[in-house]
């Protein structure tokens, strides 16, 4: 799948950064509504599966020989964030509504800037760094508006989405300092062709294919779920790998400051609820999306 050649880097930057919120954004309602016919174990498994059978379809020709020397990383390029949340944000949507799994996800900036900094020698503007934590109070604001809104929900089951944003975050500074001369779609393919075989493994494990032939309820959630796979996942880590290789690790990170944004407009859709104190943190988070990204003069 080829880049957006056409554009420059800023323009690119911005355009991947509006794709991958809306993509991302979509994708937590599709968890939400295949676990309506599949366990947390089935979404995550079949969810890797499909993704990576259509990346090697068509990114197979990128694998070659000399990237031998870079399995260390692609390797945990591959487990941290194309293996563990799948599984992870699965896990988190059965007890947390979609919109509310989204907004934990946008602890991401945070992480991949703190991980960069501590581990990868990243280096940022004050700007930055207060666009950051103006991000991450937006996103304070909207999980305790939702604790008090909807007290109903296990809110333990947090600890996997942050869990998974710190893989995000590891994920991301890996690529821009250890992987940055490997094509977007190289790097995709091969992080997905690390997480199959396993994936496949707990999938003949969660029972899905003595069930799926007479489980009516799998059969709707199977067209969900494939809609997730290609377009959440594979596609979707195929323009954020561009986006890592044309912007900063902060930029990247940034979009899970979007996401939210547009899981809450199909939680709404889907019956999920919002009050007007979500929509300032909303606008909170946006403010710090500029800010960071905000271009000097």
């Amino acid at each position: 799948m080829p880049e957006i050649i056409s554009l420059g880097d800023y323009a690119k930057k911005w355009l991947y950064l509006a794709l991958l919120s809306l993509i991302w954004g979509s994708s937590f309602i599709l968890i939400k509504k295949s676990l309506l016919g599949m366990t947390a174990l089935q979404v995550g498994g079949l969810r890797i599966v499909f993704a990576s059978l259509f990346l090697l379809l068509f990114g197979f020709r990128t694998l070659a020989l000399p990237m031998l020397k870079d399995w260390k990383w692609l390797v945990m390029a591959g487990l941290l964030s194309s293996f563990f949340p799948p599984f992870l944000f699965a896990v988190a949507q059965t007890e947390l509504d979609s919109g509310v799994t989204s907004i934990f996800n946008s602890t991401v900036p945070l992480l991949t800037t703190l991980v960069g900094i501590g581990l990868f020698g990243l280096v940022i503007t004050k700007r930055q760094l207060v666009g950051v934590f103006i991000g991450l109070f937006g996103t304070l604001s909207l999980i305790i508006t939702g604790m008090e809104f909807s007290p109903d929900q296990n809110y333990w089951y947090s600890i996997f989405i942050l869990l998974s944003a710190l893989g995000y975050a590891l994920n991301i500074n890996i690529i821009k300092t250890k992987l940055q001369h490997l094509s977007p779609l190289a790097v995709t393919t091969a992080s997905f062709a690390v997480a199959i075989l396993p994936a496949i493994v707990l999938v003949s494990y969660s029972g899905f294919l003595e069930e799926i032939n007479s489980d009516e309820a799998m059969k709707d959630a199977i067209w969900y779920l494939l809609a997730l796979a290609l377009f959440g996942t594979a596609i979707a880590n195929i323009f954020f790998n561009n986006l890592i290789k044309v912007s900063s690790p902060v930029f990247a990170a940034s979009v899970t400051y979007l996401i939210p944004l547009v899981a809450i407009l199909w939680g709404l859709w889907d019956g999920e609820s919002i009050n007007a104190y979500q929509l300032v943190g909303g606008l909170i988070i946006l403010f710090g999306v500029w800010l960071v990204n905000k271009k000097r003069r």
